[in-house]
């Protein structure tokens, strides 16, 4: 973890011991929900750097996650099933790693063996403008580039109730039922 996303944690931390204070700023530069993303350029970790906005035109789902996170681990078959799926036709997935050490998320990927274009962070940028200050962390993201929705923690992304949820952010009709 970036030593500047432990002291963020931990100043929120004390903050709500002293004051009371139950919610956690945001991120410093964080894209709200209804907001569209900035451009950044990604860095590769099993394909070639790429940016943000190339991704323009169809729907996104971004996967915010790191090597040291067992819940992110624990949800990124699910995310390649769904990528794969009929389903995750009409839409990209993408992971991004915040992992300080680039060769740590890349065993990780080869372990999982990925077929998912995935990134990592460079100075919490897009830690930061995603609002990744809880792992797992998955946007939705419209084909102009607005985020419509967060979700923290990990899913079974491939199950109906998340697909469901995907379609109806997405405003795509669900196909017939095998």
């Amino acid at each position: 973890m970036h030593s500047l996303t432990i002291r963020r944690m931990w100043v929120a931390f004390v903050l709500g011991l002293v004051f009371g204070l139950t919610a956690v700023a945001k991120t410093p530069g964080e894209v709200e929900v209804g907001s569209v993303l900035r451009e950044a350029v990604m860095r590769g970790l099993n394909g070639p750097d790429r940016k943000l906005s190339s991704y323009r035109g169809k729907p996104l789902v971004i996967n915010v996650w790191a090597s040291w996170c067992p819940p992110c681990l624990q949800e990124m078959a699910s995310l390649e099933r769904l990528a794969w799926s009929e389903a995750g036709q009409k839409f990209t997935v993408i992971g991004i790693s915040t992992d300080d050490y680039p060769d740590a998320a890349k065993a990780r990927l080869l372990k999982n063996s990925a077929t998912l274009n995935h990134y990592i962070d460079k100075n919490l940028e897009l830690e930061n403008m995603l609002g990744a200050d809880h792992l797992p962390l998955t946007l939705l993201v419209d084909a102009k580039g607005r985020v419509l929705s967060k979700t923290t923690g990990a899913r079974e992304w491939d199950s109906d109730e998340s697909k469901a949820m995907i379609n109806k952010a997405f405003r795509i009709a669900p196909g017939p039922k095998p």
